[in-house]
């Protein structure tokens, strides 16, 4: 258990899992963030998505605004982190569609785990 898990998180975790729909969510988030938070976080996960579709970050960089910081640091908690981000990926349904640049996911096994080095 990593040091920022607590009783407050635990809840927050609690939280999130209790609401039931879309609307449930914007109505949380719009309540316990400011908006330029939950851009934020959605930036990320849109990265985290293209990432996972193999684009290099200089077409991650043009569909999202992100910068190339903003990219590297998502994609090292893609490759090395706890595994959110595929989690989220995987059940989201976001298959990768033809005609984007790609580049070979570095750190990946086919079974789609991080290999740690």
């Amino acid at each position: 258990m990593s040091g920022w898990h607590n009783e407050q998180t635990d809840g927050l975790c609690e939280a999130l899992l209790a609401l039931k729909n879309k609307e449930e969510c914007y109505a949380f988030l719009e309540d316990v963030c400011t908006i330029k938070e939950i851009l934020d976080i959605s930036q990320r996960l849109a990265v985290a998505k293209l990432l996972d579709k193999g684009l290099s970050y200089s077409a991650i960089s043009r569909k999202t605004g992100a910068s190339t910081a903003t990219i590297s640091r998502v994609s090292r908690c893609y490759e090395y982190g706890s595994g959110g981000y595929g989690t989220v990926i995987t059940r989201c349904g976001t298959a990768p569609k033809g005609g984007e640049e790609k580049v070979p996911k570095a750190g990946r096994r086919s079974d789609g785990e991080s290999q740690k080095e």
